[in-house]
């Protein structure tokens, strides 16, 4: 019975020495933290100024690139990616002031998978204002063209420009690469068997022209 006692009061004593002596440790890392998430709202209403200063959302409307709804817009999205940051980056020391080191390396995989979501949304946007830009200008340049025909065809350079931005943004994030890899071969094989097969039918008459007149030439 004594040594069931005393047993006892040596696991007590050591767990009370274990929570005075993590406290200071606790308190230390939660300071941090708290610097961490004050600073990252700091840099996401900065953020938020700026894009409104710049009128992002304006810009990004004017090219055709897709609007969220609600509060996914676009400056939301991008301040908010950059205040994760900023606070995984507070929580790295954190998680070091209170010993925990699987937790370290978790959030330095996530620290550098991060920047990944930031280049996945400017090459989303970039695409989208260039898909616009290659549509307007596909139209400009075909006034000779019958009307349905021109709209036709630039449509069709948008949404192929999109349907490659949307599998750059997938490659980015290393969503499905290899999946992304086979529906990107598909997609060019789908065009050059499209255009070979539209050039083969509808150039018969011309390519038979240019046939007749090498032919007289050798002759």
């Amino acid at each position: 019975m004594p040594n069931i006692t005393a047993t006892l009061t040596a696991s007590f004593n050591n767990a009370f020495y274990a929570v005075v002596n993590f406290i200071p440790k606790f308190l230390a890392g939660l300071i941090i933290l708290l610097i961490g998430i004050i600073i990252a709202s700091i840099v996401k209403q900065i953020l938020i100024s700026l894009f409104k200063a710049v009128k992002l959302e304006a810009y990004l409307k004017k090219y055709g690139v897709p609007e969220a709804k609600e509060d996914f817009v676009w400056t939301n999205i991008l301040s908010e990616i950059a205040r994760w940051f900023v606070i995984i980056l507070f929580l790295i020391p954190t998680a070091d002031v209170w010993g925990l080191p699987r937790i370290i390396t978790v959030l330095n995989e996530f620290l550098t998978y991060l920047p990944n979501v930031f280049v996945a949304a400017v090459i989303a946007m970039v695409g989208f204002v260039f898909a616009r830009l290659s549509h307007d200008v596909i139209l400009a340049s075909m006034k000779g063209v019958d009307a349905q025909t021109s709209i036709a065809i630039a449509s069709v350079v948008k949404w192929a420009i999109n349907i490659f931005v949307i599998l750059a943004v997938l490659s980015q994030l290393g969503v499905a690469t290899s999946l992304i890899q086979i529906l990107f071969t598909g997609f060019v094989a789908m065009f050059a068997i499209a255009g070979g097969i539209a050039f083969g039918l509808g150039g018969q008459s011309t390519a038979k022209d240019i046939v007749e007149g090498l032919r007289k030439r050798l002759k």
